[in-house]
């Protein structure tokens, strides 16, 4: 079978005319031009981020993403379980190492975007940790910190229910330390109320401020707003101006001092009022800080537009990416394969039963929070209708729910208890606040954490803001999203991979050719068929890497107990859970065709994520190619291949599609850094010729052209491009990849995509 490319390595792709950046690079403008996502942690602290500096200058980089950097849990890797505000994280340097890297940064013109956590805290172990909610346990609701946190103190009666004990409490489980003025429960401590020292244990236990309680006890009981399930983060109440002013300060002295330059907002569906929170953060910051905000967009929903913020981090983007290089026709017939071979059901249903599931069991206590608000006769329309939205959160102004989720809604509830809730939501700005936060939780909880572990067809559409029901994305809708990015949100975030994404951007690039060869899926061995589909495109995907058995084993434990079909996290089946690893085929790798359509992939991914409109994004060590599965896995320490990049550089050509990826990545974020201008407008470029919808390309009319080669297992088998060409906007145009081939009125393709399936093309004298 003829291939539509073919690799050469005698050729050199050097990064012609892009060179790299030198520690004398001016201060970088306001806004970045791209970012580079950088996971602290203990074992990676502000000073290995500052020894990196150069290397990602040289890069091409404007601005290091750090994730959170505010006092955490002891050991986080992640920083997202806050437990001081007031001060920058000891274990990661504290303050001067942030300050220091800060100035390293600025010299080697970089700006620096933290990620901020205003949602919620922890509830750590010690609990004194969290000195406000430490004050607020000891002097219940009338703390000056109660304000703080987003606690029912009736549904409670009038303590804070505290799932923190490992077993049920026994009799004999407390201890009281009357020296210490604290109460034991084996390691754990818990404040005393003031004027309770002097009562028996029993009376004691009563009268303080919470109740230490079994873990289990926070599927009904809980009495405090949570992080989606997890009991051991505490909703925190910005919407108050002093909570505003308390848990922000660090972070605006730091925006205020030139230390960083840009706000990524995690989990903004959180906030009570997302819109009041943003505007109150605008202006504490200022117009020129870059802010952008953790939003899971639906394919037909849009960001609301008086938000005054850049855009999103990018999940839409990777969804659109991801979407338009998936073939639909060979999705539609892995879908078949999946359902005939596993018996499960159409993603819908799949998606509405897990809703219910989640609503009922891990979310029984937030559902029954609002059923009380609502009234017994609406209490069942609180329920349907959550489980019917479409969304993650309703938001004013939005379009009404369509009439199939209204009906679906009101078909056990009652047309009138629907009715009732939308009402309600119209005219009770707390319930509706409650409401959609609970929206939120319930659809990142029902869909990424398990409706996407249960419906697996194609695992790579199965990421955050993805459809597994309709994976696949015209060149006309890829086309219109990125005009309406560039005409509305040209500030915001695009993103391939992350710190969430449950496969990175290369590990989809694999799976996603399934969708061309749904045949190589076969009828994977095994007991349990679900499991046997899931374990072979993941090892499709990983194909061989390092600790391939180890990691792959993690990953599918974590995937078959967020499926919770068979296992859960909590009700775990042990007999179950040790076969597990044994699903994991011995053969990972693709064959030969797919991997050469792989390469298109990867290359065609990384050339449309960072040429098209928005701030692109590169996860730690994703310049290079990057096989990682779900957390942790991804939260690994990163690799830099400074070697490999200095190589590059120095004109040696790639050797496979790591570096292939390296050079492509590096050259167009050096054009983003050097030559901005180029990055200016959008307009899509239609082929001509027998195999023209294998080629996605787009005109940034400020003098760029990118195009990318789709479905190229596909068009091998149908011969390949033969005479299809592509128009070019007026100009001369030099192929930047391939040592200044120029091109003018129109490019073969068959010459153009030759060595490799992508192209970038720089006009004579475009955009400076």
């Amino acid at each position: 079978m003829s291939q539509p490319y073919a690799r050469t390595q005698t050729e050199s792709d050097v990064l012609t005319a892009v060179t790299p950046a030198t520690s004398a690079a001016p201060d970088p403008a306001p806004g970045p031009r791209s970012t580079y996502r950088l996971q602290l942690r203990p074992e990676f602290p502000f000073s290995a981020a500052e020894a990196a500096v150069p290397y990602l200058a040289s890069l091409g980089v404007s601005h290091l993403h750090l994730s959170p950097v505010l006092e955490a849990v002891p050991g986080s890797t992640h920083g997202y379980d806050v437990t001081d505000h007031t001060r920058v994280r000891a274990e990661l340097g504290g303050e001067p190492g942030l300050r220091a890297l800060a100035a390293t940064a600025r010299g080697h013109g970089l700006g620096l975007v933290l990620d901020i956590v205003p949602n919620h805290m922890a509830v750590p172990s010690p609990l004194r940790l969290n000195g406000p909610l430490w004050q607020v346990l000891r002097e219940g609701p009338d703390s000056p910190y109660a304000r703080w946190f987003d606690i029912d103190w009736e549904a409670g009666g009038g303590q804070v229910l505290l799932p923190v004990l490992a077993e049920p409490p026994g009799p004999d489980s407390f201890m009281l330390d009357r020296d210490g003025g604290v109460l034991r429960h084996g390691e754990l401590e818990f404040p005393l109320r003031e004027g309770t020292a002097g009562l028996a244990l029993p009376e004691l236990l009563a009268a303080q401020w919470y109740r230490p309680a079994w873990w289990r006890e926070a599927r009904a009981g809980l009495n405090y707003r949570r992080f989606f399930t997890i009991s051991d983060l505490i909703g925190v109440r910005v919407e108050d101006p002093e909570v505003f002013a308390a848990t922000h300060a660090k972070v605006l002295e730091l925006v205020r001092d030139g230390v960083a330059g840009g706000l990524r907002i995690d989990h903004v569906d959180g906030l009570a009022d997302p819109e009041g929170y943003l505007r109150r953060l605008r202006t504490a910051v200022g117009e020129g800080c870059w802010v952008v905000v953790e939003k899971i967009l639906a394919r037909h929903e849009r960001l609301p537009p008086g938000w005054p913020v850049a855009g999103t981090t990018g999940y839409d983007a990777l969804h659109r990416v991801d979407g338009v290089l998936t073939d639909p026709a060979g999705a539609a017939e892995l879908a078949r394969r999946y359902t005939q071979f596993t018996g499960s059901a159409q993603w819908r249903e799949t998606a509405r039963a897990c809703a219910r599931e989640v609503l009922t069991g891990d979310l029984a206590a937030e559902l029954a929070a609002l059923e009380r608000a609502a009234g017994p006769e609406l209490a069942a329309g609180v329920k349907e209708l959550l489980i019917a939205y479409p969304v993650y959160r309703p938001y004013p102004g939005e379009p009404e729910l369509d009439p199939g989720a209204l009906a679906e809604a009101a078909a056990p509830a009652g047309a009138g208890a629907v009715a009732g809730v939308r009402d309600l939501v119209l005219r009770d700005p707390a319930f509706a606040a409650r409401f959609a936060q609970t929206s939120a939780a319930l659809r990142a909880k029902s869909l990424e954490d398990r409706a996407f572990y249960r419906y697996a067809p194609l695992l790579s559409a199965t990421e955050v803001g993805g459809d597994p029901g309709q994976p696949a994305l015209t060149p006309a809708e890829f086309h219109a999203y990125c005009a309406a990015l560039d005409r509305d949100w040209p500030g915001s975030g695009t993103v391939l991979s992350t710190h969430d994404t449950k496969r990175s951007a290369d590990v989809r690039a694999r799976i996603s050719v399934l969708s061309q060869a749904p045949e190589v899926m076969g009828a994977p061995a095994g007991p349990d068929p679900q499991l046997a589909w899931v374990a072979r495109q993941t090892a499709l995907g990983l194909g061989e890497a390092p600790e391939r058995a180890e990691r792959l084993a993690e990953a599918l434990l974590k995937a078959v107990r967020e499926a919770a079909l068979h296992t859960s996290w909590t009700d775990q089946d042990p007999a179950y859970e040790d076969t597990v690893a044994g699903y994991a085929p011995r053969d990972p790798e693709l064959p030969p065709e797919l991997a050469e359509a792989a390469r298109a992939n990867l290359l065609g991914m990384t050339l449309l994520h960072l040429a098209m409109p928005g701030v692109p994004e590169v996860y730690q060590g994703a310049e290079t190619e990057y096989r990682a599965l779900v957390d942790p896995d991804n939260r690994r320490p990163a690799r830099f291949p400074r070697e490999v990049l200095a190589r590059l550089d120095a004109g040696a050509a790639p050797r496979g599609p790591a570096e292939e990826k390296l050079a492509l990545t590096a050259a167009l974020l050096r054009l983003r850094r050097d030559r901005p201008g180029l990055f200016t407008g959008y307009a899509p470029l239609p082929a001509r010729g027998p195999a023209a919808e294998h080629c996605l390309a787009f005109a940034r009319p400020g003098g760029l052209v990118a195009a990318a080669t789709r479905l190229s297992h596909r068009l091998a088998g149908a011969g390949g491009w033969r005479d299809t060409a592509l128009p070019l906007p007026p100009g001369k145009w030099t192929a930047l990849l391939d040592r200044g081939a120029a091109y003018e009125g129109e490019a073969p393709l068959a010459e153009l995509l030759s060595a490799r399936p992508v192209a970038l093309l720089v006009r004579e004298g475009g955009g400076g």
